[in-house]
């Protein structure tokens, strides 16, 4: 899934959803854009090197995930106990979205009542 397509999804997932460049003061992560739901993270990538998309997981799916999917990894910056790497090259775009859409609900449940 290119980058365009990719962001289009994001925004599709709610009228919640909302994209920022969280990091556009440091020179190393400017490009890193954000996709928010009630003020918390639940993907990024960054723009200038589209590799990686790092997504919010529940914990005892990432063994399983990262077993199935030879394009699921470590994630870029963040703890690898709550969140997965999507190689955004190979991902098969079915699993992608949904995953995708699992860390939007996630995000979403949890904060939902903040």
């Amino acid at each position: 899934m290119n980058i365009e397509a990719y962001r289009d999804y994001c925004l599709s997932l709610g009228t919640d959803v909302e994209e920022r460049l969280p990091f556009a003061a440091f020179r190393h992560a400017a490009g890193v854009l954000a996709f928010y739901v009630h003020q918390h993270i639940f993907t990024f990538f960054d723009t200038d090197n589209y590799s990686i998309i790092t997504l919010k997981c529940r914990p005892e799916d990432i063994g399983r995930l990262k077993e199935q999917y030879p394009f699921v990894g470590k994630p870029y910056n963040m703890s690898a106990k709550h969140w997965i790497g999507i190689d955004a090259h190979t991902a098969d775009e079915h699993v992608l979205k949904t995953l995708t859409r699992n860390s939007y609900d996630l995000v979403r449940t949890k904060y939902s009542h903040a």
